[in-house]
């Protein structure tokens, strides 16, 4: 059997009014969160108990939440009224202007000018800002030259591993070309010692192969007719000129 329907009206006993708050405050609440996560929405609620206690939510920020109220509840009235726009936008401009003399204030201030109406402290209160100021600008210019300087170390460290790699190079180079020199000086003194072991061929002999030689015909002979052969003999006689 199911709940009856309960009347939408002040609970008049205290303990169960109490009871009552308790118990859909945490159920609102919980709502609330549930629908920020599901939804992706900017939720804000804000509670106030009988007894003036008071309880909130807010996914972000309940002073954004609340900033943004404000600021959609006051555009949607100018749209409804021109003449709140127009009271807003001077509103806008006069705190603008305000804001910006405040800031020349402050930077004449800083450059040393108009300090003539400053007391003792507010002039401490200037020297403390600029002192803070000129630390801030030395940390910052100290940051960006220790940047630079691991720059620098670190081009310096990889031209010198590339200078190491180059000697190698350079040393196999040159252990390479002192063994070609090595090995062409070898063959030449082998073919030089070669040459001297094998002498020009000789003929054994004496006479020299390459001495010029000479034929010349021999006069005859006179014979007498006992001892005249049937046939004539020319002689060839060879001489050997030796140089």
């Amino acid at each position: 059997m199911g709940r009856g329907k309960i009347a939408i009206r002040r609970i008049d006993n205290p303990t169960s009014r109490q009871v009552t708050f308790s118990k859909r405050r945490s159920g609102l609440l919980k709502k609330a969160r549930e629908l920020s996560i599901l939804c992706d929405a900017e939720v804000g609620v804000i509670i106030f108990s009988s007894n003036s206690k008071l309880y909130d939510y807010a996914n972000t920020s309940m002073n954004s939440v609340i900033e943004r109220y404000n600021k959609v509840r006051e555009e949607q009235n100018q749209q409804m009224n021109p003449a709140s726009e127009i009271k807003f936008w001077q509103r806008e401009a006069a705190s603008l202007r305000k804001e910006l003399q405040y800031l020349q204030e402050c930077h004449r201030k800083l450059m040393g000018e108009e300090l003539s109406g400053l007391s003792v402290k507010d002039l401490k209160n200037l020297e403390n800002q600029l002192e803070m100021s000129l630390k801030g600008v030395r940390m910052k210019k100290d940051q960006i030259l220790t940047e630079e300087i691991k720059e620098l170390n670190r081009k310096g460290n990889l031209s010198y591993e590339e200078n190491l790699k180059l000697h190698e190079k350079v040393d196999l180079l040159c252990q390479e070309n002192a063994e070609l020199h090595k090995k062409a000086h070898g063959k030449r003194d082998a073919s030089e010692a070669n040459k001297s072991s094998h002498p020009p061929y000789t003929l054994s002999n004496g006479y020299d192969l390459h001495a010029p030689i000479h034929l010349q015909l021999s006069q005859p002979q006179p014979h007498t007719s006992e001892s005249l052969p049937t046939s004539t003999k020319l002689g060839l006689q060879l001489q050997y000129q030796s140089s």
